[in-house]
């Protein structure tokens, strides 16, 4: 059958295309008995109406981004579900974009989406970047944009993240009560609020237990996975006595029990180990790993419907919508003191 439109059903009823628009979108400008013959016709037809077209009369795209720094990681996985599901119940589509934890890419991305692709973004910070100009120009361009997990402070927008402090805190504050004497923080850039946040929930979870603070003992890591151990090998190596370590994210984490096993280091009777990661695989491991676990699902649902609100209700992003959910220490193994 021949797609009908709305020219069809306007000479069909003998009515303007406008009037036939208006009465499929319920205005207040037709009559009742209009509305009524169209709606008869349009179901009698078959008629469906073009969602793209649609929204290019709306000056929307019914899309919106999702800028992340890869897929490999499971939390990311997890808050793309949430994503989309908050998307999909409000009738968007999401476009995936992946920096590769790469500052260049996510300008270029971001400078991509500027053009009108999507009506709004969301946005987990690359480790990479330092100079924020292409975010601020979001701004300009009326563009929504709002964090998660990964976050910058200086842009004025909506952040959802998890207690990350209180979750570093945390984190040290187990290994110290396991026993362990000289902890090793793996460290993700500090330029990202994650990786400050759980730096300083680390810090003071030593001073509060009186243990002093040795920077010998933090280790940034990169996004070379292979290099990841190569670092950690190095620092073991280097100071035989750590015996805990808390990774701020789950290469980090992996890269870890990759070097013990490299140095014959076994867990957790000579090292204990926390770390980020929602892998679920993590009960696999040889021993089980103790970990911090995010509500990452939440995380990309509640940003997504932040989000989504700003752009149907054609409203700025404001820093006061921002929501924090706390995370779970999950107790495995890895850490157990018999």
């Amino acid at each position: 059958m021949k797609n009908v439109n709305l020219k069809h059903l306007a000479e069909e009823l003998g009515l303007s295309i406008a009037t036939v628009s208006r009465a499929l979108q319920d205005s207040h400008e037709v009559s009742a008995a209009t509305k009524e013959r169209v709606r008869a016709l349009a179901a009698e037809l078959r008629y469906e109406p073009n969602a793209y077209a649609s929204s290019l009369r709306r000056n929307q795209s019914k899309t919106i981004g999702v800028v992340i720094p890869k897929v490999t990681n499971h939390f990311f996985a997890l808050a793309i579900n949430g994503i989309e599901e908050a998307a999909r119940q409000s009738g968007y589509h999401v476009l995936i974009y992946l920096t590769h934890d790469d500052y260049a890419r996510e300008a270029a991305i971001i400078q991509h989406l500027k053009g009108g692709r999507v009506d709004g973004i969301l946005l987990s910070v690359a480790s990479g970047t330092e100079d924020i100009a292409h975010l601020e120009s979001l701004q300009d361009a009326n563009i929504p944009l709002v964090f998660f997990d990964r976050v910058r402070t200086e842009i004025a927008t909506a952040r959802v993240t998890t207690n990350d402090y209180e979750s570093g805190y945390r984190a040290t504050e187990h290994l110290l009560e396991a026993g362990c004497q000289h902890i090793a923080h793996l460290l993700i850039s500090n330029s990202l609020s994650i990786g400050h946040n759980r730096h300083q929930g680390y810090l003071d979870a030593l001073a509060a237990h009186g243990r002093p603070y040795d920077p010998d003992l933090v280790l940034a890591g990169t996004i070379d996975n292979q290099r990841n151990v190569q670092l950690i090998e190095e620092l073991l190596r280097s100071r035989p006595d750590i015996d805990g370590i808390f990774a701020s994210v789950e290469r980090l984490a992996v890269g870890t029990y990759h070097a013990c096993q490299q140095l014959g280091r076994r867990i957790p009777e000579d090292i204990k180990i926390v770390g980020f990661s929602n892998l679920e695989s993590v009960s696999l491991f040889d021993p089980p790993l103790t970990t911090i676990t995010q509500p990452a699902h939440d995380i990309g649902y509640e940003a997504a419907r932040i989000l989504l609100q700003a752009v149907e209700k054609k409203r700025a992003v404001l820093p006061s919508q921002s929501v924090v959910l706390d995370s779970e220490l999950v107790q495995r193994r890895s850490t157990a003191t018999e």
